[in-house]
Order: C-alpha cells, then structure tokens, then sequence
C-alpha cells in the first residue's frame, strides 16, 4: 500500500526538501503541498493523505489549529499529523499534542528517520523511539494543561488525552498492565516477551485499549497512562 503525504510548511525550501524526501521513497506519495495551516486544513479535506507533515510556526493559521481541525474534521480521523518542529521543548509542540498529532519531529531529523517516522505514524504506533516517547511525555505531563496559544474551539480528537482515572475502569487488568508498558515507551514484541504472551496478543490487548478509551494512538494511550498515575514521570 503506498503512504500519501501532505507537506505543510510556509517556506518553499523547506517543503521541496522534505517533498523530494518523501517522493523519493519507494511505497511513498506526496499528494500535495501547502503553505499555511489553512491551506494544509483544505489539501487534507481533498486529498485525503495518511499522513500530513506540519510545521507550527505558519501565517493565517499555525499548525495548532491545523491539527485540530484535521483531526476533527469529518472523514479526517484517519489522517495523522506528524510535527515538524525546530525546537525539541516548543511550548506549540504540547499544544499540538493536545489537538490530536500523532508525534513530533525536530527539522535536523535524518532522512531516513523521518522515513520512519511517517511509517510508524501511519501505523498508528509508537511515537519514535521509545526513549523520545519517554522523554517528550514525561514533560508533557509535568506541564499544565494550559489552552492552546490562541482561542479554540474543543478538542474532540483529543479528548482521551484529558480522560479520568475513572474512565479505565473498563479495562481488564491484563490491558492495564499493557497499557502502563506501552507508557514506559514498549513496542508490541517487548510487551509480548516481559508479560510471555504472544506478539499477536500483545496486539490485540493494544487494540482493545485503543477502542475502551477512545485514543487515536500509542501517543495518547501513553498520555493517559501517565495522566491516570498507572506510571510516573521520571
């Protein structure tokens, strides 16, 4: 199956780098570009990508407000939004977050990494590497959960970031246990050899979670994990 991409970011340099990157990878499509979060909001709408690549820092509407309203627009659930971010400790990058990405890369990433990156994105599973999910969540919950830099509208698509403690109240203990690895920043396969289950049942614990608790991804099953106090910080 190829992967569709949309590239959003307000510098054109930057765009035909990362579309050149993109474009270059066998199994890989760029359906489009876009130079403002609206554009990005409008290209996504019609064309449908699997993953959009955005940059925060745009004119018009900046990336923030791009992903919610990608990841909350009807027929969008399926798009994820990958950010592409010059600053590791960017305040816009937790906002992004909690408007529904899926992760968040620096702009000096590797080709390749960014290769995967968009691979694991579209999966649907871990952020990047376990210890950047470790690393980028744990700050993540130390910060308050402030609104976004500019008025918005609610979050949908990022509603299980904020669930209670009470919400896994319908999960099995066995997910719970799978869910405070998946915090600690575990792939399937690791979950499968430290609880000795299969890697197929490991994937299917994931996917339960995935659906009693309404998160899009790994990201925010491990934001609620921490959240819910399954794991802590550090």
């Amino acid at each position: 199956m190829t992967l569709r991409v949309l590239v959003v970011d307000d510098q054109a340099l930057v765009r035909a780098g990362f579309r050149g990157i993109v474009a270059a990878t066998p199994g890989f499509s760029v359906v489009g570009e876009a130079g403002t979060g609206a554009e990005a909001v409008e290209v996504t709408r019609r064309t449908g990508p699997d993953v959009v690549l955005m940059d925060v820092r745009m004119p018009e509407l900046d990336g923030i407000e791009a992903t919610r309203q990608i990841t909350g627009q009807a027929g969008g659930s399926a798009t994820r939004v990958l950010i592409l971010t010059t600053f590791d400790l960017d305040e816009y990058v937790y906002a992004a977050l909690r408007a529904g990405a899926s992760g968040f890369l620096l702009k000096s990433t590797e080709p390749a990494e960014l290769v995967n990156a968009i691979r694991v994105i579209a999966a649907g599973d871990a952020l990047l590497a376990p210890s950047v999910t470790r690393r980028l969540v744990e700050e993540f919950t130390r910060r308050p959960a402030a609104p976004p830099p500019r008025p918005a509208a609610p979050e949908p698509a990022a509603a299980a970031t904020r669930a209670p403690a009470a919400s896994l109240a319908a999960i099995t203990g066995r997910e719970r246990e799978v869910l405070a690895l998946i915090a600690t920043g575990l792939s399937n396969s690791e979950i499968a050899a430290r609880l000795s289950i299969s890697e197929a049942t490991a994937k299917t614990h994931v996917g339960h979670l995935l659906t009693k608790l309404g998160a899009r991804d790994r990201v925010h099953l491990v934001i609620l994990a921490f959240q819910a106090g399954l794991v802590s910080a550090g």
